[in-house]
């Protein structure tokens, strides 16, 4: 025990130097962990030899760092990208094996270990990947999406993966039966993670947040991952699966945001132990002997595996743009490989110094990763700004626009209906050839796309909408709405939209690099238009504007306002002092919300302003003196000096009754008075 305390503590004191060293060069965590681990495992300095306990702390951060994603998904966003998981997983992995299989076998490598080489390689980093896209806020993005449910599919595929593994050295005993068994075990879990989310555990949550313990509430968020996680281990499956398989059951009751925020902190201090598990796997005189080779192999290993990702997303129908970025994303080797090359020494597929080879340049990738990511969208918008007139890129959309004309139609200006007397239906008759003027452009059909596009049919506003996924558009197309397949940073995409033409475009993506540059391009193409952007955070404003958008939207900074001006609200300031106070703030800026109007908001406290005055609340009874009777009847402030403020009768409210005003039995009536008054007066309600 005291071993394991000793080497933790070495860990967060070179850890702290070394981030603290990194983090004044900008230069991402996950490198300053993975040096970390180098520096101190058995084949660096050497003052961590027992590395046992490490790699157990770090199963724990790639099991809840699963379990996180899980809780900020939900069952039914999941099975909206089953056709990405399954179509694109499948591609990305089938891609990247016979591509390494090919490389292998022309380097001397049998046919089995090329294969088993093959299965290393196609996996990615889902811990590393998920963290940096989590940190850019682009988990959400078309990029971002596809590269989740391609590492979901990597996390399933591992385990039938490690079973073929003695078929391909060759014994094959039992490995058919296995597979079966493995089914049958996965569709009773996926069936009971079902049942669970539905009826089992959001009951369980509303008991223990019913007791209002904090420690019981975070105890139980911990049982279920951890025993979802280790229900999947026992039937062969991972235990990051079973996390995330829990974390899912949690997605679907109403004590999601309260989970996340209970276990983020344990998934970050977890997933730096993995990071340092990872540098202490690695011989680093074996790497400095020929640090040169290793470097190319990486390179070589990262470009391989963005070819075979990017493929496999074009494949699913996204733009040239989005393929490239998933591709990146997935251009590094994964955690989940290390394990599996364990059995590749067991079953003679790897021998020692193929091993040592592929831990240096997984390693490698894997420091790159961050560097490749954040640098991805410059890198892909200049070498689409480069080839974009080419015939092949030309070539490739053309052919795609044709292949999936039956289902999301060609975007041309001149095959667009509007007119006059446009009804607001999306749909787009036969023989309409009208060419669109004036109109709205929504870019994205997320919550915002689709709320934008209900309230243009409402007003009879003449728009279209331009989607990136297909699938998305397939359907709503099938609905009659009016709804095109395209990118919208491609100038091609916005001039088939008829963008010259268009009074307001609205931009509501989830990727704020593709925002910035639409806007930019946009601006370019018709400087008139008036482009509204929402964007999720502050940051992104000013860059923005600067490009041209003349309104930008931040969700962080709406959320402020309106949870300001209820504030206010509870504190009785006039209505007519928020509504200035919201047109400043949206006007000047966020510095606005930390201060009121220069001291001209009337601030009303009913105590200090009102001394000796109270609002009290009392329900009418049934039976009761008041209950049947006029407020002039009653005569309730003439003789008692109680005034009735408002009475509210069912769900309706009515403000500053008049004496004509009836009073009814389970009416709640909204009384000022002083407390001896409002005592005396509340006789005549019971």
């Amino acid at each position: 025990m005291e071993s394991l305390l000793g080497n933790i503590d070495i860990i967060l004191g070179v850890s702290i130097l070394l981030l603290s060293i990194f983090h004044k060069f900008a230069v991402p965590s996950v490198l300053g962990f993975l040096v970390t681990g180098m520096l101190l495992g058995p084949y660096g300095l050497g003052l961590i030899g027992e590395t046992q306990g490490v790699e157990i702390l770090a199963e724990f951060g790639v099991i809840f760092l699963l379990f996180i994603i899980g809780v900020e998904l939900s069952i039914k966003e999941l099975w909206e990208i089953k056709k990405t998981v399954l179509a694109g997983g499948s591609l990305q992995i089938l891609l990247t094996i016979l591509l390494v299989f090919l490389l292998c076998t022309q380097m001397g490598f049998s046919r089995a270990s090329s294969v088993f080489i093959g299965f290393l390689i196609s996996l990615s980093s889902t811990a590393i990947v998920l963290k940096i896209l989590q940190e850019k806020s682009e988990v959400y993005s078309p990029h971002g999406r596809t590269s989740l449910a391609v590492l979901i599919f990597q996390d399933i595929i591992i385990v039938p993966m490690i079973l073929v593994t003695p078929l391909l050295a060759g014994g094959s005993e039992g490995v058919t039966g296995s597979l079966l068994i493995l089914l049958f075990k996965g569709v009773g879990i996926i069936l009971l993670v079902i049942l669970s989310a539905r009826y089992i555990v959001p009951r369980l949550l509303y008991y223990v947040a019913w007791t209002r313990s904090r420690e019981l509430f975070l105890l139980s968020v911990i049982f279920i991952c951890l025993s979802t996680a280790l229900l999947t281990s026992s039937a062969g499956l991972s235990l990051a699966l079973g996390a995330f398989l829990a974390g899912l059951v949690i997605s679907e009751s109403e004590y999601s945001q309260q989970t996340t925020g209970y276990i983020t902190p344990f998934k970050d201090v977890f997933m730096s132990f993995f990071f340092v598990s990872i540098g202490m796997l690695l011989d680093v005189q074996y790497f400095l002997e020929n640090p040169h080779v290793f470097i190319l192999m990486a390179f070589a290993v990262v470009f391989l595996k963005a070819l075979s990702g990017a493929i496999a997303t074009f494949l699913l129908g996204y733009p040239l743009r989005t393929t490239l970025l998933t591709g990146l994303a997935l251009s590094q080797v994964g955690e989940f490989s290390f394990v599996l090359s364990k059995f590749g020494l067991e079953f003679n597929l790897l021998d020692q110094n193929t091993y040592q080879t592929f831990l240096a340049v997984s390693i490698l990738t894997m420091g790159i990763t961050p560097f490749v990511i954040n640098g991805s969208p410059g890198v892909v918008d200049f070498f689409l700004r480069k080839v974009s007139d080419t015939k092949l890129v030309h070539g490739l959309y053309s052919g795609r626009l044709r292949s999936d004309k039956r289902h999301f139609g060609k975007l041309h200006p001149d095959k667009l209906h509007s007119d006059k007397s446009y009804p607001g239906s999306g749909k787009i008759e036969a023989g309409d050839e009208l060419k669109l003027n004036d109109h709205l452009i929504i870019v994205g059909y997320g919550f915002n796309g689709r709320t934008v596009s209900k309230a243009a049919k409402t007003a009879g506003i003449p728009y279209i909408i331009i989607e990136i996924n297909p699938e998305i558009v397939r359907r709503e197309k099938a609905r009659g709405e009016r709804i095109y397949y395209g990118d919208a940073t491609y100038e091609a995409v916005m001039e088939h939209a008829g963008i010259r033409d268009a009074r307001i475009l609205v931009i509501g993506i989830s990727d704020p690099a593709a925002t910035r540059k639409a806007v930019k391009m946009v601006k370019h193409l018709n400087p008139k238009i008036h482009i509204i952007a929402r964007t999720r955070y502050l940051r992104e404003m000013e860059p923005l504007h600067a490009l041209g958008a003349e309104e930008v939207i931040p969700e962080e900074y709406e959320t402020s306002v309106e949870v300001f001006v209820r504030l206010l609200k509870k504190y009785l300031i006039p209505g007519e002092d928020i509504e200035k106070f919201v047109r400043e703030v949206r006007a000047d800026g966020y510095g606005m919300l930390r201060k009121l109007s220069e001291g001209k908001t009337v601030n009303f406290n009913i105590r200090k302003d009102l001394p000796g005055l109270e609002i009290t609340i009392i329900r009418v009874n049934e039976g009761s003196e008041i209950a049947g009777k006029t407020l002039a009847d009653m005569e309730l402030r003439k003789k008692h000096g109680v005034t009735v403020l408002s009475v509210r009768r069912d769900s309706d409210m009515i403000h500053n009754p008049e004496g004509c005003s009836l009073i009814q039995a389970s009416d709640v009536c909204i009384l000022l008075g002083k407390p001896r008054n409002l005592h005396d007066a509340r006789r005549f309600f019971e």
